[in-house]
């Protein structure tokens, strides 16, 4: 009697009418959300970093810059491959690494 007690319980009768889910598709929501993070938010930035890395790499003298610190400038020359030399005024130069190149500037800051 117990038995049939316990049995009934569990649901584990004929007619309780429990079906077996599908894995793949308990699996889909997760799966739609990791292609929507890609789509939304990994592939623009993975762009923008490469576009980043492309500017870098083509920064040459005459060149005006502005640095990840504000500092605007203009690139004299290129010590060994990743320093920068940069006219920040008539006579100050000041040697940054090229990964602390913000961005590209169309404004002549230094005369």
């Amino acid at each position: 009697m117990n038995s049939l007690l316990y049995a009934g319980a569990m649901g584990g009768g004929a007619g309780s009418g429990a079906q077996a889910s599908n894995p793949i598709m308990s699996l889909l929501p997760f799966v739609a959300i990791i292609v929507l993070m890609y789509f939304l938010m990994i592939r623009p930035q993975a762009k923008k970093q490469r576009e980043k890395a492309k500017m870098l790499q083509e920064i040459q003298p005459g060149d005006e810059i502005v640095t990840v610190g504000g500092i605007y400038g203009r690139v004299e020359g290129v010590k060994d491959k990743n320093i920068l030399i940069v006219r920040i005024a008539k006579d100050i130069k000041i040697y940054i690494s090229r990964s602390a190149v913000a961005d590209k500037t169309q404004e002549r800051v230094v005369a």
